[in-house]
């Protein structure tokens, strides 16, 4: 599954103001952390949810443009420009059937473990194979 790359624009931040987030390519997609580093992370978060609730309010994901026409608009004068890897948000959202085998013990196993948190076997098996494969 292909990761998405979306640019993003930061407000320079200092002791006293946090760095600023703007995802130019998700309108109303802001994002804020008192770190660079915690600015990103706070932006891939920002940018999955808004896609998660966008597909699920049955609406388009929005057409991304370049670095380069982003960073000709004079609203970003002064921003630093950085780019974000998020999962596959709208590849997630496609559920499609598979047909597996497993040892019958192991399936026992994972049902009770997905059951006690809130999942259900398939949401479990998901987030298993995506972490497995997330440092690939």
């Amino acid at each position: 599954m292909k990761n998405l790359i979306f640019p993003i624009a930061i407000e320079p931040g200092d002791s006293q103001q946090a760095f600023g987030v703007v995802v130019p390519d998700i309108p109303g997609c802001f994002s804020a952390g008192d770190t660079l580093e915690e600015a990103y992370a706070n932006a891939k978060e920002a940018i999955e949810s808004h896609l998660d609730t966008l597909l699920d309010e049955g609406m388009p994901i929005p057409e991304r443009l370049t670095l380069e026409e982003h960073r000709s608009n004079p609203d970003f004068a002064g921003f630093t420009w950085g780019f974000v890897t998020t999962r596959n948000i709208p590849a997630l959202k496609k559920a499609v059937r598979i047909n597996i085998s497993l040892p019958e013990a192991l399936v026992q196993d994972i049902d009770v473990y997905a059951r006690a948190r809130g999942m259900s076997r398939s949401a479990f098996l998901a987030l298993a194979a995506e972490h497995e494969m997330a440092d690939a």
